[in-house]
């Protein structure tokens, strides 16, 4: 089997149009940017001027990119505040700003409706509250409402109204 050929190291001018170039692709939080620069720097000491420049450019911004991130995946996946918290987390970016982030897009929403779209769009085609009248039906829409980053209340709430053994689930829960 071949060796995989290895990405050519770049100067502070090459990491630039690099980063210009991952840029021009998609968002990318600072952390994020920073580890891609660094593994294809020459020098390490080559990066952090680099990202100051882009700063300064206003081309990353982990406020910015964490608002449009959020409001993204409120959108269009449905999904609830903590799963947009944990995303952001993933892509390193300070928990502080990803909280800011996420309650200021998530401002004026209330989760019982975001949870009522999400189950529709989930269960899309189905009697909902006779799918959910089966137990075993009603685990996997509460494991995946939780998934989907809503809160055991919120959830208990709106499944409430589809089926009696919500009630057992909750006294075991707490």
């Amino acid at each position: 089997m071949a060796a995989r050929k290895q990405p050519k190291k770049l100067d502070q001018e090459g990491l630039w149009e690099y980063a210009l170039g991952l840029l021009g692709q998609r968002p990318y939080s600072v952390a994020d940017l920073r580890k891609k620069l660094a593994g294809r720097a020459e020098a390490a000491a080559d990066v952090p001027p680099v990202i100051t420049k882009l700063k300064e450019y206003g081309l990353v911004n982990d406020q910015k990119f964490s608002e449009s991130f959020a409001s993204s995946r409120l959108q269009n996946q449905g999904f609830g505040k903590f799963r947009v918290i944990r995303e952001l987390r993933v892509k390193r970016v300070a928990p502080k700003i990803a909280e800011e982030a996420v309650s200021k897009v998530f401002a004026g929403t209330e989760e019982k409706d975001l949870i009522e779209q999400f189950l529709a769009r989930k269960y899309r085609g189905k009697d909902l509250k006779e799918f959910l009248s089966e137990e075993k039906n009603l685990a996997s829409a509460y494991r995946r409402l939780r998934t989907a980053g809503f809160t055991s209340a919120g959830s208990f709430s709106v499944l409430k109204r589809y089926a009696r053994e919500l009630e057992e689930w909750k006294e075991q829960e707490e």
